[in-house]
């Protein structure tokens, strides 16, 4: 397999992907009173512990970050993700 593309923004679809020819890797979010809540992550099967979700979520948040958003990690992967990541923390929305 080539190395994907970039990831892109797909605002009118809420969501953050990496298209493969395995289909796309997303990240989909909604925003909610002025957060971005990370609802679902999706890798196809093939393509799954390549490190792939980790550049959709990466998107996300460089991106929420850039917006003064923050986060609300709705998806379990985006929650892993976060617990390796500390230095992200300062994204998540308070409880």
């Amino acid at each position: 397999m080539s190395e994907p593309s970039a990831v892109e923004h797909n605002e009118a679809a809420s969501r953050f992907e990496l298209r493969t020819s395995s289909g796309p890797c997303i990240a989909a979010y909604q925003l909610i009173d002025g957060e971005m809540w990370i609802t679902h992550t999706e890798t196809p099967s093939a393509l799954q512990g390549r490190g792939l979700a980790a550049r959709v979520v990466r998107a996300a948040l460089d991106h929420a970050r850039a917006q003064g958003l923050k986060v609300r990690p709705a998806c379990s992967y985006v929650r892993a993700y976060l617990r390796r990541h500390p230095e992200q923390q300062d994204l998540v929305a308070p409880a």
